[in-house]
């Protein structure tokens, strides 16, 4: 695979753009789904101190002491931001398959290859996006470690000044080498899907039906995430970390809310 065989034309084309398109619809509807789930993991990863071990105790906790909308609490900066963040991924990836591929066959490791460049795009362009989601789904949360300090975002762009103002630029980017790391999660998926559906198509001899879709990408994405699922936890980790309070900084913190 050399930069002569690269065809710039094909970044640009309607059919990665289309792939864009879909990944982002698909992503935020099945986020949308099963958000409350991905509520339950980020606590259990970010608080450790929670006794709930659970999914459904720990949904329990949040909805008794938090309210019944509680575990949707975030929902549309993580919708933008998955949004965003599946469009700048499937599009990188397919535009790279396209631009590289044509005309040589598709092999596991070529897929594997693409899909960590199109990861590592991503992980670059909208890690801001999700430190920021991480924060507001967290806001408000009733945590048994004290050491997590409370935030107070009115919203995205918010979330965006206060962070910049009280840690820095580069607190935007929190959880970038974990994250690098994994691209390893989409890259190995997609590796296992479309090495599973060449070889459905070599046994069946005909197109795939959207079950047998479904099933495969069910179960490349189940591999890839238990795989990695360690580095997830430490990503949401960094993700969520703020800058501690100290006993010095109490009171001047306290009138600046007071004020607010």
């Amino acid at each position: 695979m050399s930069t002569e065989d690269f065809r710039f034309a094909e970044v640009f084309s309607y059919e990665s753009l289309v792939h864009a398109m879909a990944g982002a619809v698909g992503s935020v509807t099945a986020m949308t789904v099963f958000f409350p789930l991905d509520t339950a993991r980020l606590r259990l990863q970010v608080d450790e101190k929670r006794k709930a071990r659970s999914t459904p105790a720990i949904l329990s906790e949040i909805v008794k002491e938090e309210g019944l909308l509680a575990p949707y609490r975030g929902w549309l900066p993580v919708i933008c931001s998955l949004c965003c963040s599946n469009f700048v991924y499937f599009y990188c990836f397919h535009s790279l398959r396209a631009s590289w591929l044509r005309g040589h066959k598709s092999t596991p490791s070529r897929d594997l290859l693409m899909g960590i460049a199109a990861g590592v795009v991503n992980v670059l362009v909208t890690t801001p996006l999700w430190v920021v989601n991480t924060r507001l789904k967290l806001q408000g949360a009733k945590f048994r470690n004290a050491d997590i300090r409370p935030t107070n975002y009115s919203g995205i762009m918010d979330a965006f000044v206060q962070i910049i103002e009280d840690e820095g630029v580069g607190a935007l980017w929190n959880g970038t080498f974990p994250s690098l790391l994994l691209v390893l999660n989409p890259a190995v998926q997609f590796m296992i899907y479309e090495g599973l559906k060449r070889q459905l198509r070599s046994l069946v001899h005909r197109e795939l039906l959207s079950l047998e879709i479904f099933l495969i990408g069910a179960i490349a994405k189940a591999v890839a995430t238990t795989f990695t699922y360690p580095l997830q936890t430490v990503q949401s980790i960094l993700r969520a970390a703020h800058r501690q309070i100290t006993i010095a900084e109490q009171p001047e913190k306290c009138d600046v809310s007071a004020d607010q």
